[in-house]
């Protein structure tokens, strides 16, 4: 066997492995970063079958490309295809509308979908001898590892949440001879959950003593609606606006999928969506706002920061990781953002909660110990040396893009 990380090997962003065993090929993700330009993995061969990890761009940015290029089939679950498909859409207007078109139409994102199957976690899918077994990733509804059986049994993981969320149940980890493991959070850990919720919810509420307004960007996909749930009976008047609301429509069917989907009809049950444009004023009216995009590189968090940005009392409340050259970066280090093309200085007060869905450094160094491999190849970071000294006892592979890693 041999293993191939095109993308996303010491970078966060782009991520494609390529695993080859005798003559069969598979390809397990194919994303772009969404940076200005975008960037790219190193281009992948047809395969005999590809494998889509989550909906999240910087893993399935390119699968319209191999669908056009190659007619490559691609097993996804149902959240994932239905999700990923919205946010391609998405990616092929907003990068069109900002002068960085990707190599790829709506039209061939609607044709992409065609070349989905549809599988779930438990199923095993053989290749040509070769056994993939999909296993749950924690990271947002449908999120998938996928566990390979050739002459060796290579475990990916893509992106992993080790602990329970509102919104999803953990990954669990499994034995395995190769794991190709992200590092996202290499040398960081998380604050625990429980406390940064807390805190989260007590600061909204001394926004709202002052008489401001709470605005929480958040990711369309999995932050949106845990931030919602973490809101649940708090007691504040909430409003959800941006594509977020439809995600969380996609994922209330799709049970199987989530830690209670109960808790969430409940959640979306307490807000107030934004279903037109008018709305907004309303929502200024309100507490606090939920709304793309998670970096404030676009979306309706621009119209609500154009309203606020000189109010004192009012605040930003930042839900996840800002990559840097976004709006979200600017905004926590300079206190500016480009808003509508004009560099802006934004008065309101700034905060920033850690509610990742990857897992911690802790937490990776416990899941690949538990999973007991020969090799450890790690990805999908840019501080993966850190992880180097609490994982010395196995064989640390760190690739970088376009490596061949031969395990036989």
């Amino acid at each position: 066997m041999n293993i191939k990380i095109l993308g996303g090997a010491s970078e966060v962003g782009s991520y494609a492995v390529l695993i080859e065993d005798d003559d069969i090929k598979l390809l397990v993700d194919n994303g772009l970063t969404p940076s200005k330009p975008p960037k790219y993995p190193k281009k992948p061969p047809a395969v005999d079958l590809a494998f889509l990890s989550h909906a999240h761009i910087d893993h399935s940015g390119m699968i319209p490309w191999l669908s056009m290029e190659y007619g490559n089939d691609v097993i996804a679950t149902e959240p994932t295809i239905t999700v990923g498909s919205m946010l391609l859409e998405d990616t092929v207007k907003v990068s069109s509308s900002e002068g960085y078109p990707v190599p790829y139409e709506k039209r061939d994102v609607k044709a992409m979908k065609r070349h989905f199957q549809v599988a779930t976690y438990g199923d095993v899918i053989d290749v040509g001898g070769l056994e993939v077994e999909l296993h749950s990733a924690g990271h947002i509804p449908g999120s998938t590892m996928f566990a390979i059986q050739g002459s060796k049994k290579v475990m990916v993981t893509a992106d992993i949440n080790t602990v329970d969320t509102h919104l999803v149940k953990k990954a669990e980890p499994e034995k395995c001879d190769v794991l190709v493991m992200e590092s996202t959070y290499a040398g960081r850990n998380h604050p625990p959950r429980d406390e940064t919720e807390k805190q989260f919810i007590e600061k909204i509420g001394e926004v709202i003593d002052r008489g401001g307004l709470a605005i929480v960007p958040s990711f369309a996909v999995g932050r949106s609606q845990e931030i919602l749930m973490i809101l649940m009976d708090a007691g504040f008047e909430v409003w959800l606006d941006g594509m977020g609301r439809a995600v969380a429509r996609e994922f209330l069917p799709l049970k199987k999928y989530l830690g209670s989907a109960s808790d969430l009809r409940r959640a979306m049950d307490q807000t107030n969506m934004v279903r037109h444009r008018d709305q907004r004023k309303e929502a200024l009216k309100g507490q606090v706002i939920v709304t793309t995009s998670g970096m404030l590189d676009g979306g309706p968090v621009h119209e609500y920061l154009k309203a606020l940005k000189n109010d004192e009392n009012s605040a930003v409340l930042l839900t996840g990781f800002q990559v840097e050259e976004t709006n979200g970066r600017s905004l926590l280090e300079n206190g500016t953002i480009k808003l509508y093309g004009v560099e802006t200085t934004i008065d309101c007060e700034v905060g920033f909660f850690d509610f990742s869905a990857h897992a911690d450094h802790d937490e990776l160094v416990k899941f690949a110990k538990a999973c007991d491999p020969e090799k450890v190849i790690l990805t999908h970071g840019d501080d993966r040396e850190k992880l180097l000294e609490d994982l010395k006892d196995f064989d640390v592979i760190l690739p970088i893009e376009g490596d061949d890693i031969p395990l036989d």
